[in-house]
């Protein structure tokens, strides 16, 4: 953590939230809590960590990246 007000502490979270406002929250008319935090977990899991391509990762989605970089570890150490 850095000194107090520095802007770009929660960069990656404030990114993360607003991505999720756009594409889940504001796109969908929850009933219930229930519904909401179904939603949310399905958004995070299924979409968010799965498919979605993020530009800090050279916009591949992680699971992408994952296989990718585990490509490279076991290629490094076998030789």
């Amino acid at each position: 953590m850095s000194r107090a007000g520095n802007c770009w502490d929660n960069a990656v979270m404030e990114s993360f939230f607003s991505s999720q406002k756009v594409e889940l929250i504001y796109a969908e008319n929850y009933q219930t809590v229930d519904q909401a935090r179904s939603g949310v977990f399905e958004y995070i899991e299924m979409f968010y960590n799965c498919k979605r391509r993020h530009s800090a990762i050279n916009y591949m989605s992680p699971t992408d990246y994952e296989e990718q970089f585990e490509h490279l570890t076991v290629f490094t150490i076998r030789g």
